[in-house]
């Protein structure tokens, strides 16, 4: 039996502030250190040794795992990875959700939060928030940096990467990944084989760890959160 830990990351200053993320690269509030240090001491409850650990080139994602390893004691050398950063939000990226909500509607805003396919207008190029303008991305090839995704974009992303580099060694091995509200739930989807209409009602809170529990062959057999007080639905368990 193998196990996958995921860790979308702690609050953020901008989830703290209801701002629509995505690729800007933002840190964690004191609220969002707290649950970092939470989710390494609930792990550490669990006596899960972690072989391999992942993030996203992400700074809130990054501090989440760091937190989390101190807690455990472990400094191992985490893989960072541009496919598992949060999906970008187009022109949307950096708007306030409530004012943009009474401004185009709750249903509109859900859509493009919470649609398989919908995207967001993509931002132009010469915008701060463009991944272009953004000091964390300057070593990427500019084709690799969107403009505004989908989650169904970012599900192939997130979904190639962990076939081609992480799911060959849960074979025998146990792994982190310390991501994002959105990279998370593309994985989710891969893992517990949800629906386009299933994937809009998954809900994925910040710094609670999601345990997954695999058989030899890879294949599920568990999942839970081990904060229950703050766990969400997962629809399939």
């Amino acid at each position: 039996m193998s196990i996958l830990i995921l860790v979308r990351h702690g609050q953020s200053t901008w989830n703290l502030e209801k701002k629509f993320t995505g690729w800007v690269d933002v840190d964690l509030t004191d609220k969002g250190r707290t649950e970092a240090e939470k989710a390494g001491l609930l792990i550490k409850q669990e006596k899960v040794k972690i072989q391999y650990y992942y993030s996203s080139l992400q700074l809130r994602a990054n501090n989440t795992l760091k937190i989390i390893q101190k807690v455990l004691g472990d400094e191992k050398k985490f893989f960072r990875a541009w496919q598992l950063n949060e999906r970008h939000y187009g022109t949307l990226t950096g708007l306030n959700k409530i004012e943009m909500s009474e401004k185009i509607g709750e249903k509109k805003i859900h859509e493009f939060r919470r649609s398989w396919d919908i995207k967001p207008e993509p931002l132009e190029k010469d915008n701060l928030y463009h991944p272009l303008n953004i000091e964390t991305y300057k070593e990427l090839p500019r084709d690799l940096l969107p403009d505004t995704e989908s989650l169904k974009d970012t599900y192939e992303r997130v979904i190639k990467y962990f076939k081609e580099e992480t799911e060959k060694k849960l074979a025998s091995n146990n792994i982190l990944i310390s991501a994002h509200g959105n990279s998370i739930r593309a994985l989710c989807k891969y893992l517990f084989k949800l629906d386009n209409n299933q994937i809009s009602e998954l809900e994925i809170p910040t710094g609670n760890p999601l345990l997954i529990k695999f058989s030899g062959n890879k294949k599920v057999l568990n999942a839970y959160y081990l904060d229950l007080d703050r766990a969400k639905d997962l629809l399939v368990f």
